[in-house]
């Protein structure tokens, strides 16, 4: 490899290190996730909590990368052992039903955040989009999660309705409804992030 060969790769890599305020923002965000995890309203089979709202706010303020970054950080907190979770934590979490919408979330951040960043100061219509098509990412994921781990890895068995009744039509709505306020804070919240970042 040439010197100059050599110096572009550096710094290339240079621009896919983290600066000290992109980590604090992931972190910040990671601790949010966590805390969305706890305000949480009882819905039968998956509970319904504002972690949604969360990871949504990370992809659209911090970006993609940035935001499957925070929620990254906030699964292998959880996976680690801290009770990060709805439910607890640990590494066995990933044999819960539920353990596939967190696997959404990273990949909804990531998805929407590249979506609503395509422009600096995206429109409340690209972020709400943006919001919807991570919505239904998180959904799909944690939907057949949740049936390939109760039908054949821990032994009890649920039909597609139920699953579909208790793990998208009754918690939905209120996902829907996150979607708008998660738009209406990133638009007012992005300019103020975009001066730091």
């Amino acid at each position: 490899m040439s010197e100059q060969e050599h110096n572009l790769y550096a710094k290339e890599m240079s621009k896919k290190k983290l600066s000290t305020r992109e980590m604090v923002l992931c972190a910040l965000f990671a601790a949010l996730i966590a805390v969305g995890a706890f305000i949480r309203v009882p819905v039968p089979v998956v509970p319904f909590t504002f972690q949604f709202l969360f990871t949504m706010l990370a992809g659209l303020l911090l970006g993609g990368r940035l935001g499957a970054t925070s929620v990254s950080l906030y699964l292998m907190m959880g996976l680690a052992g801290l009770p990060v979770f709805a439910e607890g934590g640990g590494f066995g979490y990933i044999l819960k039903p539920s353990f596939g919408y967190l696997i959404g979330f990273c990949v909804a951040s990531y998805v929407t955040g590249v979506m609503a960043n395509k422009d600096a100061y995206p429109t409340f219509r690209r972020l709400l989009l943006a919001n919807f098509v991570g919505l239904a990412i998180v959904y799909a994921m944690g939907l057949v999660y949740y049936y390939v781990i109760c039908n054949y890895v821990i032994g009890t068995p649920i039909a597609m309705w139920p699953l579909f009744l208790y793990g998208f039509l009754l918690s939905v709505p209120g996902d829907i409804l996150l979607c708008f306020l998660g738009a209406s804070l990133a638009k007012r919240l992005i300019p103020v992030i975009r001066k730091g970042l």
